[in-house]
C-alpha cells in the first residue's frame, strides 16, 4: 500500500478541529451573554465534586486572552493528530483528557482548574513521542515541527507563573507521553532496497557487475562480432589541462 492510504485527507481532519473551536467558543459566548461564571465546573483536586470537570474543565476559559491562546494551538494540533494518526486519534483525545484530568484532579493546587491547555500539551506530547517512536520519515518532521513551534511550552509544565494550571500542562504531557508508548498506530511498510535483504547476491547484480573487485569501473571493449554496417558509440574520458589550469 502507498503512504496515501495511510496518510489521508478525511472530514475528520477539518471536523473535529472546528468543533473544538465552536464548543469552546460557544462555551465564552453563554457566560457573557447570560452573565454567568462557570468556573466552577473546572476540576478541584481532591474533591468529589470537582470531578466532573475533567470532562467539562476543557470547555471553561477565565478570559478572552486565555481563550485565544488556545484556539488556534487547539486547531492545528488536532488537525495535524487526525491526519496522521486517524486510526488511533479518538482513542488519543479522549483517553488522554481522562488521563490528563485525573491526573490535575489528584496533585493539583486547590482551585479550580480550567481551560483546554491541558488537551493542547496532550496533542503536542503525542505527536512528538509518537513521531519519534516511529521513526518513519513524515512524522519524524511534524515531531521537529511541533518542537519548533510548541516547544517553549515546555516550561509550562513547571510552576514558573502564578495564575496557571501547570499542573494540567503536566498532566497533559505526561497523558501524550503514555499513549505514544501504549497505542499502536498502522504505519506505512518500510521500503526496502534490493540490497537490504538477507537473500541478496551481489554477483547477480546487473549494476555491480559494471565495476571490478577493486570498485573500478570495468571498461568494455567493441564486440568484433558486431556487423560492419553497425554503428557503434565508445566513450573514453580525458583529463583537460585547460581544465586543470582555472583556478
Amino acid at each position: 500500500m502507498s503512504e496515501n492510504t495511510y496518510f489521508k485527507f478525511t472530514n475528520s481532519v477539518i471536523i473535529v478541529p472546528l468543533l473544538a473551536m465552536l464548543s469552546i467558543w460557544t462555551v465564552y459566548w453563554v457566560e457573557l451573554r447570560l452573565r454567568i461564571n462557570l468556573n466552577e465546573y473546572g476540576i478541584y483536586p481532591q474533591r468529589v465534586t470537582g470531578l466532573k470537570g475533567i470532562v467539562l474543565s476543557p470547555f471553561i476559559h477565565g478570559s478572552l486572552e486565555h481563550l485565544y491562546n488556545n484556539t488556534i494551538p487547539l486547531a492545528v494540533l488536532s488537525a495535524s493528530l487526525f491526519y496522521f494518526y486517524r486510526s488511533i486519534a479518538l482513542r488519543v483525545l479522549l483517553i488522554g483528557v481522562l488521563i490528563s484530568g485525573f491526573f490535575t484532579w489528584a496533585v493539583g493546587r486547590p482551585s479550580y482548574h480550567i481551560g483546554a491547555s491541558s488537551v493542547i500539551y496532550l496533542l503536542a506530547s503525542f505527536i512528538f513521542f509518537k513521531g519519534i517512536f516511529t521513526k518513519h520519515y513524515r512524522l519524524v518532521a511534524l515531531s521537529l515541527i511541533v518542537v519548533f513551534i510548541y516547544g517553549s511550552m515546555l516550561w509550562y509544565i513547571f510552576p514558573v507563573k502564578d495564575g496557571i494550571s501547570w499542573e494540567g500542562h503536566l498532566g497533559g504531557f505526561l497523558a501524550g507521553l503514555l499513549l505514544a508508548f501504549v497505542l499502536k498506530a498502522e504505519m506505512p511498510p518500510v521500503k526496502k532496497y534490493d540490497w537490504e535483504n538477507e537473500d541478496y547476491d551481489e554477483e547477480a547484480d546487473a549494476f555491480l557487475r559494471q565495476f571490478d573487485e577493486n570498485g573500478n569501473f570495468i571498461e568494455k571493449l567493441p564486440d568484433k562480432d558486431i556487423p560492419e554496417d553497425t554503428v557503434q558509440v565508445n566513450y573514453h574520458f580525458k583529463e583537460s589541462k585547460e581544465r586543470d589550469s582555472l583556478k
